[in-house]
């Protein structure tokens, strides 16, 4: 198929796929003409990528699952690079979970203190005088 097929049934953009193609992420096959071609496996090369991203993954951490699935196997998870991603994610997640239960603690601790105030408050979050 050509490009603007594989960019309307991969539900993006003729520009994307170029510029995945210049990553290295998508490959660079031409017919004799000169116009780029592609198949089925980079149609499921770009869903790949689009679930990855779609997930908070990064364009570059796409690389290893489009490795695996390049390889022949059926998932592009399934390959130790691909775990290796995955798992670092996680780690990246649950670290910006406890940041996040932090602040949430820390604005908790500020309301609850705020709402023993006996003074009102005006409209602006000053005393009202």
């Amino acid at each position: 198929m050509r490009i603007g097929e594989l960019a309307e049934r991969a539900g993006t953009t003729t520009r994307t796929l170029r510029y995945y193609e210049s990553r290295g992420l998508l490959p660079a096959r031409r017919t004799h003409n000169g116009h780029r071609t592609y198949d089925e496996s980079d149609l499921k090369l770009l869903r790949q990528i689009r679930t990855l991203q779609d997930f908070g993954f990064d364009l570059e951490e796409t690389r290893p699952f489009l490795e695996c699935l390049r390889a022949g196997h059926p998932d592009g998870d399934s390959c130790p690079a691909s775990l290796a991603v995955y798992r670092r994610k996680l780690n990246e997640l649950d670290a910006l979970i406890g940041e996040l239960q932090a602040v949430r603690a820390q604005i908790g601790v500020r309301l609850a203190a705020l709402d023993d105030t006996e003074e009102p408050l005006c409209e602006m979050g000053g005393p009202e005088r």
